[in-house]
């Protein structure tokens, strides 16, 4: 009786190899439609940063523009005071971002629009950082007052 439940298990590890077997020999380890599917999503996350940078860069250089304004009444340092609180809470936000990239920086996946990610993101951080000095901490200096007045002579 022992006999025939072990002729049993034995007959069914078997055809459980075979199948397997079988289904292997098949298909191939390499299936075209999941390594394109792979690619794609790869793509589509690279082109969905350079999207990211792009727009970070358009926001810098609207920054950077702001930097050169003078006179600005006190509506004006309102609204350039919340400007910059907006964009270090964005800086933030694509810091964790960043962050979050961590598993894919280090299979070296969209390494360079990774690099120019974090690039824009630092000179978003430079930006607002320089708008905040020109309008709140440079003024308050008197040798920065006297050179912006001298220069603006010329």
């Amino acid at each position: 009786m022992a006999c025939l439940s072990h002729k049993s298990e034995i007959e069914n590890t078997f055809s459980d190899i075979r199948m397997f077997s079988f289904l292997e020999k098949k298909s191939s380890m390499l299936d075209e439609e999941k390594i394109n599917a792979l690619l794609d999503t790869i793509l589509d996350f690279k082109d969905s940063l350079i999207k990211k940078t792009e727009r970070i860069h358009h926001i810098n250089e609207c920054i950077e523009k702001l930097t050169w304004l003078n006179d600005l009444d006190e509506e004006c340092l309102m609204l350039t005071n919340d400007l910059i609180s907006a964009a270090k809470d964005l800086h933030s936000s694509l810091i964790r971002q960043y962050t979050s990239m961590s598993y894919i920086r280090k299979k070296g996946i969209a390494k360079d629009e990774i690099k120019n990610f974090k690039d824009s993101m630092g000179e978003l951080k430079e930006g607002y950082e320089d708008l905040e000095s020109v309008f709140f901490f440079l003024p308050k200096i008197p040798d920065f007052v006297e050179t912006t007045r001298q220069l603006s002579l010329v």
